[in-house]
Parts: C-alpha cells; structure tokens; sequence
C-alpha cells in the first residue's frame, strides 16, 4: 500500500498546488507591488488620489499658492491616476509569469472492460525561466512607475504654467486699469483746459482716442480671463467654469546651477529616461528568457487505474503508473527569432533612449536659458527701466501742470511706463514657467534661491 500513497500523495500535489517549481529556488511570499517600487518611493499610497497623511482631499480658498493648486492638481487629475492603475496593472504581472502551467489531470474509462483510469501531469520549463520571467515583468512594472513619476511631473508643470500666466493677465489689468485710471484725469484737466481756452482741441482728441485704445486693451485683456481659467480648471480637474480668484503677485525663484550641471543631473533622474533604462533591462532578461525557452521542459505525472476485481478483493498488479516526459525545441527557427526579436527590441530601446537622452539635454539648456534671461529682465526693468521710467513721468506731470510739458511728450512717457509694466510682469511669469520646464526635465528637486530683489546682472 505504499506505493500507492506515494502515488496519490504526488497526484494530489500536482493537482492543487502549481505555484512553484521543484526546479526554481523558493520565494518570499510578498505582493508584487513591493518589489517593483524604487527606492524613496514609499511615500506614495495605494491611490494616488490620497495623499500620504492627508484625510481629507486638498481644497482650494481664497488665497492659494502656487504649491496648493499642484496638490490639489495631484490629488484630482485623472491622468496622474491613470499612470498609477497603469503600473498597478504591470505589478500584477509579477504573480502571473512566475506560476508554473496549470497541471492536467485526465480521466478514462474502458467499458469493455469495466476498467478506470485517472491521472494527473504537470510541466516544468527549463530551470531559471520563470525566474528570468519575473525578473523581466519587474523591470516593466518599474517602468511604469517611471512614468507614473512623469505624469505627475508633467501636470505639476501644466499647473504652474497656467497659474502664472492668470497671475500675469491679472497683474496686466491691475496695471492697465491705473494707467486707465490716471489717463482719463488727464484728460479731465485737459478738457477744462480746452473749455476755458488755455487748450488745444487737437490735444483733447488725442487724449480721446488714447483713453478708448486703452479701454479696448482692458477690455481684452478681461475677456482672455475665462479662457484662462477654463485652462487652469482643465489641469485641476473642475468644470471650466469654476471660478478662480484674481491670483496677485507671487514669489519668485532663482535657479543656482548652471545648464550644464542640469543637464547632467537630468541624464539621471529625468523620469522618461529612467523609463526608458527599464525597458532596456526588460528586454535584456526578456532576451535571456527567450534563450531558456529554447531549451527542453519536462513534465512528471501518476496514474492510477482502477480494476474490476479490485472491488471484489482481487488486484493484479500494481495500478499505479509513473510517467515523465520531455518537451523537444525541435523547430529551433521560433526560438533564434525570439532572441533576435528582444535583442532588437533592446537595441530599439537603447537608441531611443539616447536620442531622448540628447532632446532633454538641449531643453534644459532652451529652459535655463530662458529662465536666467527673464530674470535678468526682472532685474532689468524693476532695478533701472521702471524707476527712471516714474521720474520720467513725475516730471513730466509736473510740467505738464505748469504749462511747459505738453500732452504728447506726457503721453509718450506715460505710455513708455505702461510697456515697461506690463514687460517686467511678463518676464516674472517666464521666469516661473522655465522654471517649472526645468523641474519637469531634470525630474528631481532643483536648489534655488527667492528672486525678490532681482539685480540686472544676475544670470
């Protein structure tokens, strides 16, 4: 009876259990997840719709910064979350391809003579395969968590771009409507003037027309505001028509290292790029599983007949069959294809990333470039432009008040002091954006220092 209790002992075995290989070394048994997250990236939780720490999701007030839409933008944009399911998705591969083939059992009766016979077979690839296989299916879910560190880089940087560019729209009303403001008391003096014979009409029309170009700038910039916002609300994830406060002037920062230094860092740790190194590595154990597959499995099994005078007390014989068997690779052009095939695709891979290697180097060197040259018009226009600009127009107005300024000369500075205005704000919006640029392409935290008091000759 021994042998027969060995026997269905290895039957039962075959047919309940495939989850590992006699021929592969034991696991740890841990969720996938864990084994394919880099390091440092404990910190972000089972959904990326829920901050670590955080039991309620971020709101939006009255007075939000630039950091509090980028939260909120995290916690709600679908495309952040669908990157995260996407690499979910590639860590449940890892318990998929380490499993053996489900095991065969088989059953078969002979009426003539009233003879049963069950079995069971289970097939093991070569040794090392599922191992290479799981190893590669890492690789790919580490991949996807490269990209899932894009994604939210990407919309942290569509988030930053288009808050700056409603805080330069709101600060260009701001500015127009003082210019509008302080053009339409002139034009009150002047007409007065006019009235009493001390002006010119020619100067009142002029006036006139300049206060209408002006209302007409106003009242464009005003109706550019809701396609702004509906862009803002896009990248938050609201209806288009949610209403965003006027965003005043924020704070802004200085990059300290150079485009070179940047573009080093960013060879690194820029997200696609580490993206593409994963893939590479998968192809690579992707190649060696293709070289294993091309190698004999094996398959071991029982079977265990039943026999008709078994039930009256008689046996002849043993019942109990062992078999073992072997899978040949004899059509080998399937299997030097598939080496071929993830070779190429690794080659593929590896030329792709150096191409994209070569891109991100020349956009840190475009964003550096033009974050360092707005903050240098920063500089330019709040340090030296803007200042002699205002005396300029301080004693124009005194002038013109005397009598010995007249309207053009006071129009064409007040005019001059507009341009420089609305030129420093829009240089304080291109330095965020560049900046926002540069932090998307290098991937990690960039040293800065607060730009508030620009110099015109800091880089």
């Amino acid at each position: 009876m021994a042998p027969r209790c060995i026997a269905f002992g290895v039957a039962t075995a075959l047919l309940l259990t495939a989850c590992a290989s006699p021929l592969d070394p034991p696991r740890a048994r841990r969720h996938p997840g864990e084994r394919t997250r880099p390091p440092g990236s404990e910190a972000v939780p089972a959904s990326a719709y829920r901050p670590v720490g955080a039991d309620a999701p971020p709101t939006l007030g009255g007075a939000d910064s630039p950091e509090d839409f980028v939260r909120y933008a995290l916690f709600h944009s679908p495309e952040v979350e669908r990157a995260y399911q996407a690499w979910r998705a590639a860590a449940e591969r890892l318990p998929q391809v380490r499993a053996l083939p489900d095991p065969r059992a088989d059953f078969e009766y002979d009426f003539r003579s009233d003879e049963a016979m069950i079995g069971a077979m289970q097939e093991f690839p070569w040794p090392g395969t599922l191992k290479r296989r799981e190893a590669a299916a890492a690789r790919g879910a580490v991949s996807a968590w490269r990209e899932f560190e894009s994604a939210r880089l990407a919309v942290a940087e569509r988030v930053t771009i288009a808050v700056h560019e409603t805080a330069f729209l709101d600060a260009a009303i701001g500015i127009t409507r003082e210019k509008l403001d302080l053009l339409a008391s002139l034009e009150q003096v002047i007409r007065a003037r006019y009235r009493v014979g001390t002006g010119s009409h020619p100067e009142l029309i002029r006036a006139q027309v300049e206060l209408g170009e002006l209302e007409d700038r106003l009242a464009a910039l005003l109706a550019s505001r809701p396609a702004l916002v509906a862009e803002l609300n896009a990248a938050l994830n609201r209806p288009t028509d949610s209403e965003v406060g006027a965003i005043g002037r924020l704070p802004g920062r200085v990059v300290r290292e150079s485009a070179a230094g940047l573009a080093g860092v960013a060879r690194w740790a820029n997200a696609d790029l580490l993206a593409l190194d994963e893939r590479v590595e998968e192809q690579r154990r992707l190649e060696g599983v293709a070289r294993l597959e091309g190698l004999p499995g094996f398959g071991a099994g029982v079977e265990y007949t039943i026999l008709e005078n078994e039930m009256g007390g008689g046996l002849d014989g043993d019942p109990v069959t062992l078999r073992v068997g072997m899978t040949i690779p004899l059509w080998r052009e399937k299997y030097d294809a598939a080496v071929r095939e993830a070779m190429a695709r690794r080659l593929a891979i590896s030329h792709e990333r150096e191409g994209q290697a070569n891109r991100v180097s020349a956009e840190v060197s475009r964003a550096w470039f033009e974050h360092t040259d707005a903050h240098r018009r920063v500089g330019l226009y709040e340090r030296t432009l803007i200042p002699k600009a205002e005396e300029s127009l301080r004693a124009s107005l005194v002038g013109f008040r005397a009598g010995d300024t007249s309207f053009l000369d006071l129009l064409d500075t007040e005019r001059t002091l507009l341009e420089f205005a609305m030129s420093a704000e829009r240089a304080r919006a291109d330095r965020a954006i560049a900046l926002a640029k540069l932090n998307r392409l290098v991937g990690t935290a960039i040293p800065t220092d607060p730009a508030d008091e620009p110099t015109e000759d800091e880089p």
